[in-house]
Formats: structure tokens, sequence, C-alpha cells
């Protein structure tokens, strides 16, 4: 570890044992709504001063709370409500850091846009996105479905093509099904050759919900 790396870590450790010992005092007084302020406060100042390498915050959408993550480099994960947050967060501090906290102002433009896309109001994200998560032929797959415009969908067989495996659409597939940023890569604009839904880490009826919000396929509600 760097002597900068190093410093900054203690300084992480010194600032959470320092909240700590306030959110004690604070909760001794019976004021929990007060330590929970200060505990939002605190993790805002750690991430604005770089001290936190994962910031994350929940975001409204019509069908539940997603959980959002992202690094200095852009937004890194999209979770679906039914995701263990637990879990998430888990895997970003073993693929990432464990120096993450919970940060809503910083995950704001996200959070955004996204009411943005379900309002209708926006048809293209504007979010920078990090891309650690992904890697090799995934990558290349996910930077194919990223281009898909909105209302326009391509098949299996197209974004492998793309992406230069002509014959690799059941691994295109895989790689969509672990697509760690969900809507905002719309891995939901890929279609089974004929026109099938085909799979979705969301699940069928949120894939059919998505392309109708975006015209691509008549409402059957």
């Amino acid at each position: 570890m760097t002597d900068h790396r190093r410093a900054d870590t203690e300084a992480l450790e010194r600032t959470l044992a320092n909240a700590g010992s306030r959110a004690r005092g604070t909760a001794s007084a019976g004021s929990a709504s007060a330590a929970a302020g200060a505990a939002g406060r605190l993790s805002s100042r750690l991430a604005a001063e770089g001290l936190a390498d994962v910031s994350y915050a929940p975001a409204d959408s019509p069908f539940g709370p997603l959980l959002l993550a992202a690094t200095r480099r852009g937004l890194v994960r999209l979770a679906f409500p039914e995701e263990d947050i637990d879990s998430v967060l888990e895997r970003l501090a073993s693929k990432i850091s464990p120096r993450i906290v919970e940060a809503p102002t910083l995950l704001e433009p996200a959070r955004r846009e996204l009411e943005e896309y379900f309002g209708r109001g926006r048809r293209r994200f504007e979010l920078r996105l990090d891309w650690t998560l992904v890697g090799g032929f995934g990558r290349r797959v996910l930077r194919v479905t990223s281009q898909i415009p909105y209302g326009g969908v391509l098949s299996y067989a197209e974004v492998a093509a793309d992406a230069g495996s002509p014959r690799g659409s059941r691994a295109a597939g895989n790689a969509l099904g672990s697509n760690p940023l969900p809507i905002v890569i719309p891995c939901h604009r890929v279609l089974r050759s004929g026109g099938a839904l085909g799979g979705y880490g969301g699940g069928p009826e949120r894939k059919r919900w998505l392309l109708e919000l975006e015209g691509a396929l008549p409402s059957h509600r």
C-alpha cells in the first residue's frame, strides 16, 4: 500500500471511530434520528473527500426501490428490488473496495436520469459508467448493447456478431444475463431471433414492461 493510500485509510478509520463515539452519545440522549443524520452527513463527506471508493444509494422506480452504486469513474452497479442489498455490497467490496459508504447526493444525477426515463422524458442516459465488473467478451457485448437506441431492438445473434463472435449467441446471452447495469445498459432491448422476449435478469415481465415503455412492443395492458 502506498503512503498516500495508507494515510487515506487511517484517516477514514479515525473519522469512523469519532463518528461512532458521537453517534453513541447522541443515541444515549435519545436522538436516534440525529445520529442517523450525522451518519448520512459523514458518508457524504467521506465520499466527497475521496476517502470512499464506492458510494451507494436507493432510487425509486415503478417496480420498487433500486440500489445504485458508483465509483469515481462512474455508475458501476444497478440492482433490482429483489436482489439482496448485503450481497450486492459484499460483492462490490470484494471486486472493487471495502471502502463503501451510503451517499445519496453523489448518486443524484443517476437517480434524476432514471426518474426522467421512467417518466418518458429521457431516451438516452448520459451517465459516466465504470466497466470494472465486466471484462472480455462480456464487455464487448454490453458495449454493443449500450448503443441500441431507445425503441430499437437487436437479436442475440446480431449482438454477438457485432461484438466479434458471430457464433457466440449463447455467450452473449450469458453476458446480458449478468449485466451489472440493467436499464442503463439496455439489455432488455435484445430479443431472440423471431422476436420472442428471451431471458432477462429482472424477469420477462419487467423486460416486456420496459420495451412497452419505449414503444418497442405494443402494450398488452
